[in-house]
């Protein structure tokens, strides 16, 4: 019903647009940070796997490095995301269109949050085969099975953040569903051009880090 109160962490999954309404006003929060910690721990738990990092660490540096590392870049990078949109959407100056991007960026992660529960689960299950990019062997059978649903479950959840992304956009910046989807893309961009140009100073600065 229209007038019911508004639970963001279970409408946004289908509510999105009268979430991020709701919460265009409201600061950002320690639930906003927490989301943003998840998604980065996610990110990492999936940059280990692209590095194969299962093969030379053991599960709880794996779990305890995302946990940590992951979660503090997951927070950074919600401010630098939401300071990037904000100037693609023409909001600089203006600290409720960042606030309000930020909620959307945080909140439009709900279901990387999801996903971070399903890593850990089946990291648990599966130990540190869930992290290598090749299986080995040996890794048949349910090892397989779990592998291949993590995956899936991974690249559906993920597809629906970016929808959720996309019309929280829409909503707060009262633009139609296309320009939404445009402006998120060129985000990603943008973040992911700012992201390679740190990673070459970086390397620069400490060779082989």
């Amino acid at each position: 019903m229209p007038n019911d109160p508004i639970r963001p962490l279970h409408d946004v999954w289908l509510r999105p647009r009268r979430v991020f309404r709701e919460l265009g006003a409201a600061p950002v929060r320690r639930t906003d940070l927490l989301l943003a910690a998840a998604q980065g721990s996610v990110g990492f738990l999936v940059y280990c796997r692209a590095r194969n990092a299962g093969a030379t660490h053991g599960l709880v540096p794996i779990l305890g490095a995302s946990a940590l590392a992951g979660s503090v870049l997951g927070i950074v990078g919600l401010y630098v995301m939401g300071a990037i949109y904000a100037r693609l959407a023409g909001g600089v100056g203006r600290p409720g269109a960042r606030r309000q991007v930020i909620h959307v960026l945080a909140y439009g992660a709900v279901p990387m949050a999801v996903s971070l529960a399903i890593w850990v689960l089946t990291a648990l299950l599966a130990g540190t085969a869930t992290f290598l990019a090749v299986p080995r062997p040996e890794d048949e059978g349910f090892v397989t099975i779990l592998l291949n649903a993590l995956s899936i479950s991974y690249v559906l959840l993920a597809l629906w953040s970016v929808v959720l992304q996309v019309m929280g956009f829409s909503e707060v910046l009262k633009v139609t569903v296309g320009k939404a989807a445009v402006l998120w893309i060129l985000g990603q961009l943008v973040g992911s051009l700012a992201a390679l140009f740190l990673a070459v100073i970086a390397s620069a600065l400490v060779p082989g880090s």
